[in-house]
């Protein structure tokens, strides 16, 4: 289990109320239980990491890139890694992708949410 880190909830709260159009366009349709009744949060704290969206019990994370993450592949593969060692399984769109495809986003998400969740790792340290 990972540690809440109060900067990265700082940080999530305020990346709520400044999504991009392709945030902002996925949200409507995930919103609400509106898609397939499955809960998603958005901007949602995982270690020091802030996702996109999560469906926490299908542990289900849904990152939308922009052209910046083009760049930074690497940067990426290691937070991906870090919420798949937290049991999360992570599934990426382009943001134009989700503006000129949502259906096709959708079919994706829905297909992903048929897969069993990630074991969820054992605690750290203990006994």
């Amino acid at each position: 289990m990972v540690q809440r880190n109060h900067a990265t909830i700082s940080h999530a709260r305020q990346m709520r109320s400044a999504l991009t159009i392709a945030e902002k366009a996925l949200w409507e349709e995930l919103r609400a239980k509106r898609f397939a009744g499955v809960k998603f949060t958005r901007q949602v704290p995982i270690g020091p990491y802030v996702a996109d969206f999560a469906a926490r019990r299908h542990r289900l994370v849904i990152e939308l890139d922009g052209g910046q993450h083009a760049l930074d592949v690497e940067r990426d593969a290691v937070r991906t890694a870090f919420l798949e060692s937290q049991g999360f399984r992570v599934i990426r769109f382009w943001n134009s992708e989700v503006l000129a495809n949502m259906a096709g986003v959708l079919t994706v998400i829905a297909e992903a949410l048929k897969e069993p969740p990630l074991p969820i790792p054992p605690p750290m340290g203990g006994r």
